[in-house]
C-alpha cells in the first residue's frame, strides 16, 4: 500500500472494496490520491486487474460507507468486497453503454466521411449555416457521443486537480472543435474510446482467468450427518465433517481419507501429471479430482484455508507486490501527465505568444502532443501481463509468490530439476511393450489382451493402455470380459477369453525373473 505505515498500537482496520470501471492505473492512482486526503484513511491500494481497493483505515474516524462515497464522487462504483465469484465474462467490455457509445461514435463518423466524400452539397441536404457542411454537423456529434465516456471523468480529475488521460482527451476534442478540426475530433472520440475498450477487453481477460482458479472446486459437497446424505456449500463445512467424493468429482476440501481408496489427479494443486494412489490416512486438496474409487474424506480444513484458496489469494496478491518495472511505471506516469498537459500548453500558446506563429497551426499542434501522449496503456500494460502470467502459471500447477518473482526469471539462465519426471507432457503413455520370454506372444498380443481387460477401468493408466492399442491396431473389442475387478492402488484383474489375467504394479506379480531384468533396464531409464 502508499502512503506511510501506522504507527502499530493504532487500531486500524483494512477494508476491500470492488469498484466498477477501475481499469487502468490512472483510474486506481486518481482514487488513492483523494483518498489520502481523508481523514482517517492510513492508506490506499488500488488493483485494477483485480478491480479491488484496500483501505487502511482507523473506523473511529471513518467507516466504509464514506470511503464508499468519496469514490463515487470521482466517478466510480464502489462496495464492500464479500469474496463473492464474478459472473461476468471477458466479452462484458463489448457490450456496455460505453462500448454501446462507442460504436454510435464510429457509425456516426463513417456516415459524416461518406457524406464529405460525396462533396459539398450531397442528396439533398441543406443548412442555414452555408459555410458548414453537413458532415461537421455529423462528426460533432459523433465526438460528442464517444467522448461522453470520458468527458465526466476528465472534469471531475480537473476539479480534483488530478490530471489524467481523460482530462487530456477531453480537452483534445474540445479543441479540436473550437478551431473547426471536426474530423478530427471524432477520430480522437472514436479511436481512443475503442482503445479504452480494448484496454477493458484485456483486462477482464486477466482478471476472468483469475476467476477461472475458483472453478477448480465445487460451490457444494455431500455431507455425511447421521449417517444421510445432504448437500452443504462448501463454506458451511467445518473441520470434522465427513465428505462423500464419487468417481470423477472434485474433492471440495483439505481433509484426509477416512474411508474407501482411489487414484487422484492432483495436478491442478500440485503440477504432478501422475495420479497419485489415496486410501485411509491420505492426506487429500481441494480442486484434485477423484479418479475411480469411492471416497469418505474427514475435512480438516476450513474453505478459506485450504491449499487452493491459499493458491488463489496468491495470485490475487500478485498484483499487489510490484515489480521494478511497474514501480517505475508509476512514479513515471505521476509526473508525466501533468508534464504533458504544461507541454501542450506551452506548445500551444508559446510560438504565437513570443514569435507571433499563427495561432491556430500551434494549437492544433499542442492538441496533437495531448492525443500522442495519452498514458493510460503504459501504466496498465504491466499489471495484467504480470496478472495473466501468475495466473497461467497457478492453473498449470506452478505456484509464483508475485509479479517480482515473475520479473526475475527474466535473468534466470540456468534452471536444475530435482529428479527424472519432472518434465512431462502430463499425461501418461505406453511407451514400451516387452512380452516375457517363453510366453509365446507378441508385443501386439500383450497390448491387446490388456486393453481389453483395462478398458473396464477409468484409471488414467489404463486409458493410456487402451489408447496405445487403438494406435498399433491392437483390436480387443470382440473379446470377452468378465469377472472384472479392480485392486486398490495395484491394478486390476478379470477373465478375458476364459483366461485369468493380471495387469498392474508388478508388486501384484511376486518374484517374475522372466520381467525383472526389463523392470530394471526400464527403471534405469526413467
Amino acid at each position: 500500500m502508499s502512503k506511510t505505515a501506522p504507527p502499530e498500537s493504532a487500531d486500524l482496520v483494512e477494508v476491500v472494496f470492488r469498484v466498477e470501471r477501475m481499469d487502468c492505473g490512472n483510474c486506481a492512482r486518481m482514487i488513492q490520491d483523494r483518498l489520502h486526503t481523508v481523514a482517517g484513511v492510513h492508506a490506499a491500494q488500488g488493483l485494477p486487474v483485480n478491480r479491488r481497493l484496500r483501505v487502511l483505515i482507523d473506523p473511529t474516524v471513518v467507516d466504509a460507507e464514506a470511503i464508499r462515497e468519496e469514490v463515487g464522487r470521482l466517478g466510480y462504483a464502489a462496495r464492500v468486497d464479500e469474496g463473492r465469484r464474478d459472473s461476468a465474462s471477458a466479452m462484458a467490455a463489448w457490450t456496455g453503454p460505453e462500448a454501446i457509445r462507442t460504436w454510435i461514435s464510429g457509425a456516426l463518423m463513417g456516415v459524416a466521411l461518406l457524406l464529405r466524400w460525396l462533396g459539398p452539397e450531397p442528396l439533398l441536404l441543406t443548412l442555414p449555416l452555408h459555410d458548414l457542411h453537413p458532415a461537421d454537423l455529423i462528426f460533432m456529434t459523433a465526438a460528442l457521443v464517444g467522448g461522453w465516456n470520458f468527458f465526466p471523468k476528465g472534469i471531475r480529475s480537473a476539479l480534483a486537480r488530478s490530471l489524467d488521460m481523460n482530462f487530456l482527451m477531453t480537452v483534445a476534442i474540445l479543441g479540436a472543435v473550437v478551431v473547426g478540426e471536426t474530423l478530427e475530433a471524432a477520430a480522437i472520440a472514436f479511436l481512443f474510446s475503442l482503445a479504452e475498450l480494448l484496454e477493458g477487453f484485456s483486462v477482464d481477460r486477466a482478471r476472468r482467468s483469475i476467476e477461472s482458479l475458483f472453478e477448480l472446486a465445487p460451490e457444494t459437497a455431500v455431507v455425511l450427518v447421521d449417517g444421510q446424505e445432504v448437500r452443504r456449500y462448501v463454506e458451511e463445512l467445518r473441520p470434522g465433517d465427513r465428505v462423500v467424493v464419487r468417481p470423477g468429482e472434485r474433492i471440495p476440501v483439505d481433509g484426509r481419507v477416512d474411508e474407501g481408496a482411489s487414484a487422484v489427479d492432483q495436478s491442478a494443486v500440485t503440477g504432478e501429471s501422475m495420479p497419485v494412489e489415496k486410501g485411509v490416512g491420505d492426506d487429500v486438496f481441494a480442486g484434485t479430482v477423484n479418479a475411480q474409487g469411492h471416497l469418505r474424506v474427514r475435512v480438516e480444513k476450513a474453505a478459506a484455508d485450504t491449499t487452493l484458496a491459499r493458491m488463489i489469494r496468491l495470485v490475487e496478491e500478485a498484483e499487489g507486490s510490484r515489480t521494478r518495472s511497474e514501480r517505475f511505471v508509476e512514479r513515471f506516469a505521476r509526473v508525466y501527465t501533468p508534464a504533458v498537459a504544461l507541454g501542450a500548453v506551452l506548445i500551444a500558446f508559446g510560438p504565437p505568444l513570443v514569435a507571433g506563429a499563427p495561432f491556430t497551426l500551434w494549437f492544433v499542434r499542442g492538441l496533437t502532443l495531448l492525443v500522442i501522449a495519452c498514458p493510460c496503456a503504459l501504466v496498465i500494460s504491466t499489471p495484467v501481463a504480470v496478472v495473466s502470467g501468475v495466473t497461467a502459471a497457478a492453473r498449470n500447477g506452478v505456484l509464483i509468490k508475485g509479479g517480482a518473482h515473475l520479473e526475475a526469471m527474466a535473468d534466470v539462465r540456468v534452471v536444475a530439476f530435482d529428479k527424472t519426471g519432472t518434465l512431462t507432457r502430463g499425461h501418461p503413455e505406453v511407451v514400451d511393450v516387452v512380452p516375457g520370454s517363453g510366453s509365446g506372444l507378441g508385443e501386439v498380443d500383450v497390448l491387446r489382451q490388456a486393453a481389453a481387460l483395462e478398458s473396464r477401468s477409468e484409471h488414467p493408466l489404463a486409458r493410456a493402455v487402451v489408447q496405445a492399442a487403438r494406435e498399433r491396431g491392437a483390436d480387443h473389442s470382440a473379446m470377452d470380459v468378465r469377472d472384472f475387478e479392480s485392486i486398490p492402488g495395484r491394478g486390476v484383474r478379470g477373465l478375458v477369453d476364459g483366461e485369468r489375467l493380471l495387469v498392474g504394479r508388478p508388486e501384484l506379480f511376486g518374484e517374475l525373473a522372466a520381467v525383472e531384468d526389463a523392470l530394471h533396464r526400464l527403471r534405469r531409464q526413467g
